[in-house]
């Protein structure tokens, strides 16, 4: 990955090319999302999709829309739309997400929404005239409770009612269900398309979720794309035994070909993948799972990640290769079943250059990067132009309570999302 450097020229000041956002408003508003499901700072944020905290702060963005004189509404999907500018035509969109892992840190997703918002403040503030609308929105159940994005996927067109009907979360509760509960009628989920002629642009800020940007110093990351995912449910069996009367050699040890299997990522990578591969062993139950039992079998999970879709199927290849190899030699059976498959998804060359040539006004240093992490702009990327600027996680740490980034990185990151969005937004 290259790194472009700050690089002063006293011909440009920036002063005479655009406003700056208020950071302290874009700090306000993040502390005021915090307090829906908040924990306290030890404990994090529990604001999952379609729970009485996510409702509760999609109604307090929908006040501060209507506070500032956007066009509000919350369609079928659970979306929350401010839109600025005229009510018909194109729009440029500026969005991210709302909810949150349980016990999640306060600036994933909402960094994007509420720095969508200041933008809209400032402009209105500077009477600046734009050519087209910009529309801010909270999309709804990013992070996938029960198993998708489904703001985004309903914006895009990228639902089905057979998936709105099956979908659940690993309580059991069905998705419909939730929606229900939150005055939803899921199947108005299904009119929350856009129309690709409807979307100027679209656009999203996100803290990076991992340590690049803050190991290197680096203050802005321009995405070039999201690397694509497969989830597998795989299971090893074998045979339980005593632990103590079993021979070591004579055991079908369902565990042992799980370490096997573990030990042969890195050249599974090496030989198969790129330099964005990742294999994960996430979840694992042996069984039956008593310390004097031999474990006669073991259910885990793969994910696997790449940014080449070609070789993410090399790796999902190799994987089944190798466990075919260990199940063999170690007497086991080897069972799995693909449960998802994402395709990567690329930003846009026109807007990556649109922030890349702001962040150069800025002075901002810069890296070009992948996203190994989901975001609402994937679906985005198949429909329209769309782009994505990460600012640094303090030690790469999301998705936990001590999820931080520091405000300089903050108005960095939103005074880039400022200017791109006039570009956008301006013949």
């Amino acid at each position: 990955m290259t790194v472009h450097h700050a690089v002063s020229n006293p011909a440009i000041r920036i002063a005479d090319i655009m406003p700056d956002i208020n950071i302290k408003r874009i700090e306000d508003d993040i502390m005021a999302v915090a307090k829906f499901g908040g924990e306290g700072s030890d404990k994090g944020v529990f604001r999952q999709g379609f729970t009485k905290a996510d409702m509760d702060a999609r109604h307090w963005l929908k006040e501060q829309f209507e506070a500032n004189n956007l066009a509000t509404r919350i369609d079928g999907a659970g979306n929350v739309i401010g839109r600025y500018g005229p009510q018909t035509g194109p729009a440029v969109i500026i969005a991210s997400h709302l909810d949150s892992v349980p016990a999640g840190g306060i600036f994933d997703g909402v960094l994007g929404v509420v720095a969508g918002l200041e933008c809209l403040r400032v402009v209105a503030e500077n009477d600046i005239q734009l050519d087209y609308a910009v529309e801010v929105i909270a999309t709804s159940e990013e992070e996938g409770r029960f198993g998708g994005m489904l703001g985004a996927q309903a914006l895009t067109g990228d639902l089905t009612l057979e998936w709105l009907e099956q979908a659940k979360d690993a309580d059991g509760v069905y998705l419909k269900d939730a929606m229900q509960a939150c005055g939803f009628d899921y199947r108005d989920a299904m009119h929350a398309h856009r129309r690709p002629e409807e979307i100027k642009a679209f656009l999203e800020l996100h803290i990076e979720q991992g340590p690049v940007l803050d190991m290197t110093k680096i203050p802005i990351g321009i995405v070039s794309g999201i690397s694509g995912v497969f989830k597998w449910k795989v299971k090893l069996i074998g045979k339980a035994g005593h632990a103590g009367t079993a021979p070591m050699d004579m055991r079908s040890d369902a565990f042992t070909g799980l370490v096997e299997f573990a030990h042969e990522i890195p050249r599974i990578i090496d030989e198969e993948g790129t330099d964005t591969s990742r294999i994960t062993i996430g979840f694992v139950e042996l069984k039956p799972g008593f310390p004097h039992t031999v474990p006669g079998a073991v259910d885990f999970t793969i994910v696997g990640r790449d940014l080449d879709g070609e070789k993410m199927r090399d790796l999902a290849n190799a994987c089944q290769r190798v466990l075919s190899t260990i199940a063999r030699r170690n007497k086991l059976k080897f069972e799995y079943e693909e449960m998802s498959w994402l395709t990567p998804c690329y930003c846009s060359q026109n807007i990556i250059e649109v922030i890349e040539k702001h962040t150069r006004k800025r002075e901002y240093a810069f890296m070009h990067m992948p996203s190994g992490a989901g975001h609402d702009v994937q679906f985005f990327t198949q429909i329209t132009n769309a782009g994505l600027i990460f600012v640094p996680s303090l030690k790469g740490i999301s998705h936990a309570p001590d999820e931080w980034t520091h405000w300089s990185d903050i108005e960095r990151g939103g005074n880039l999302l400022l200017d791109c969005m006039i570009d956008l937004a301006t013949d």
